[in-house]
Order: structure tokens, then sequence, then C-alpha cells
């Protein structure tokens, strides 16, 4: 694609399927209330003022998507198309996405039309405007781009000795990347990666922690673009992340 190809049209998909299990709670995480809203009305925000994004897919934890619904109607998230259940799993989640972007695209006859898609959790609640349109642009010539940071922790890898864990290896620091989302594609190659992926056996008994490992493991010839991401793009996993977060929202209310 080139720079004077109009772009594709491009969809924000948050991926809201957890139970919030570690932050210790019983209903999902994305409902937690911080700085004055729930965690999926912040990151729906981002997303509906990003003048990149032109539709917005929510797929949310089975059993809540009514709730969702309401605070898109009561927040006037007008970008946001559909909010669906997301699966038992990330992998299944994003699947359900991209299989109902499949539908839509054919229902209106856009079948075999280009569009990017970005994969977003969506108790990344901190993401900056600029990581979007930075991730946009990339996919005008970029296939799939992944958001990662600089670790600035030293990592090891374990194995398992006779009495507990044991280092076997301390790679690199300067080559290590944490990991952050969106995780962006162009829709055929995310799809075609997931296709493979569930045709393959073993692929339930060893399942890629992101989609950007889908393509790795299944389009080893995309190379993936990294864009570097913020540490601020924090996810809300852990009850210390709620805290943090609210201290960040707060303190960029300050700066205002």
């Amino acid at each position: 694609m080139t720079a004077l190809e109009p772009r594709p049209h491009t969809v924000g998909v948050l991926l809201a399927g957890g139970v919030g299990r570690r932050v210790g709670l019983g209903t999902p995480k994305q409902l937690v209330e911080i700085a004055g809203k729930s965690i999926i009305e912040h990151t729906l925000a981002v997303f509906q003022d990003a003048p990149e994004i032109d539709e917005i897919l929510v797929l949310m934890t089975p059993g809540f998507t009514e709730e969702v619904e309401r605070v898109v109607a009561a927040g006037g998230f007008t970008k946001v198309s559909r909010v669906l259940e997301g699966g038992a799993s990330r992998t299944e989640t994003t699947w359900r996405a991209l299989r109902a972007l499949e539908r839509r695209e054919r229902h209106e006859g856009r079948e075999g039309r280009e569009c990017d898609v970005l994969l977003h959790d969506a108790v990344r609640p901190l993401l900056e405007p600029r990581v979007i349109t930075e991730c946009v642009e990339a996919l005008r010539t970029h296939r799939a781009v992944e958001v990662a940071i600089p670790t600035s922790d030293t990592i090891v890898v374990v194995e398992h000795g006779p009495d507990g864990e044991v280092v076997r290896e301390v790679p690199d620091r300067a080559v290590l990347r944490r990991v952050q989302t969106p995780q962006c594609f162009r829709l055929p190659v995310i799809r075609e990666a997931y296709e493979r992926a569930f045709a393959d056996p073993g692929f339930a008994d060893r399942p890629p922690t992101d989609d950007c490992g889908v393509v790795l493991r299944y389009l080893p010839d995309v190379p993936i673009h990294v864009v570097p991401g913020s540490e601020r793009n924090m996810k809300v996993t852990h009850p210390v992340d709620v805290a943090i977060a609210e201290r960040l929202f707060q303190l960029a209310a300050e700066r205002v």
C-alpha cells in the first residue's frame, strides 16, 4: 500500500472476555470503576476519539453484553457497531471477532476488500492516542504490527530441578521487549493465521498467549513490525493495578 492510497476501513476490536479473578472480583474487571468511570468506558473513549478508527467491535464476557450495550448507549460511543459474547479463551474470543467481521463484509458486499484490525485488551484503559496513530500508519506498509516496550528487568529462563526451579539462561535484555496491545493486522492475514491454527490438532494443547504469536507460528514469513508502546499502557490485572491506574488518571486530570 502506498502513502497516496486511501486508508482501509479500520476496526478497533476491544477484547473484554475476562472475569476478574486475579483482581479478586466476581464481575468482569473491565466493569470495575476507576476515576469515576468503568475501565471499559475509558478504553471505549480512546477508540471513539481516535480519528483513525472507523468502527469499534466489543467482545464481552458472556452474560454481560447487555450491560456493555447500556454503557455504549449512555456514553454516546457511536462507533460501536456490535457487542458480542467472547469465548472461553483469548484465541477463541479473537476468532469470534474475526468471523463477525468476515460475515459483515460478506453481507455488505465488501468481501475481498482490505480492512485493518486493531485488537486491544479492554483492560488497558490508558492507551495513548499516539500509539493508535502509529499503528494505523504502520499498517500502510506492514501486514502485522506489535506494540512493545523495552524491559527494565532482567529476564531469566528457568527449568525444573529436583528441588524447584533453577535458572537455565539469562537472555540479553537489550533484545527483549514487553508486549502490549493493540496488536494490529490486515484482516486477511490474521484470519488466515487463525484458520491454520484451528486446523492444527495440536493448537489447543499449546496456544500462543497473544495474536502476534498465532501469526508468528502459522505465517512465519509475515514480518511483525514493532511500534513503541508506553509505560502508561498498563494492563489492569491485579488489585494493585486498580490503584495505580486510578492515580495515573488523577495525574492526567491535574495536567489538563
